[in-house]
């Protein structure tokens, strides 16, 4: 019997671990529309993630953070697949991945997760949830803030 870690497990960690050591989308981003930093208390892991808003559309973001090599892999995945989408999508994207990290398999499958979905594993272990969910949990705030911020500017 071979006791080796299986091929796809292992692909996974590893994207996980590139993802965390050589972040996607890190920095700040100077002609930003929206920002917003968020802390899982029960961990410390911080993200501060900034999005250049344009016509519904996420057209840059950018992100700066701290924290376990979920949280940060994550928000890494999370920058790639968004860039470019519409906000409608970028929330589709979150809630697929949510429903994701709360056991849904069919969200696990769905390709338009991308790399994101290496990350299924970790709803297995509940106190790490929130560590994958901090960057998606800021995406969403960043775009209800945003959304705020244009209803009060057009009135």
């Amino acid at each position: 019997m071979d006791r080796s870690t299986p091929p796809m497990k292992a692909l996974y960690q590893q994207l996980i671990l590139d993802h965390y050591k050589n972040p996607r989308n890190r920095g700040e981003l100077e002609d930003r529309t929206v920002e917003v930093h968020m802390r899982n208390p029960t961990c410390g892991d911080e993200i501060k993630l900034q999005l250049r808003i344009e016509d519904d559309q996420i057209v840059d973001l950018k992100f700066l953070g701290d924290g376990c090599s979920i949280s940060q892999a994550s928000v890494s995945m999370m920058s790639t697949i968004l860039k470019g989408k519409g906000l409608d999508e970028a929330h589709q994207v979150a809630r697929r991945f949510t429903g994701m990290m709360h056991g849904d398999e069919e969200a696990a499958r769905d390709s338009t997760l991308g790399n994101l979905r290496s990350l299924a594993g970790v709803a297995k272990f509940p106190v790490r949830v929130k560590c994958a969910l901090l960057g998606f949990d800021a995406l969403q705030e960043a775009m209800k803030k945003q959304q705020e911020e244009e209803a009060t500017a057009g009135s």
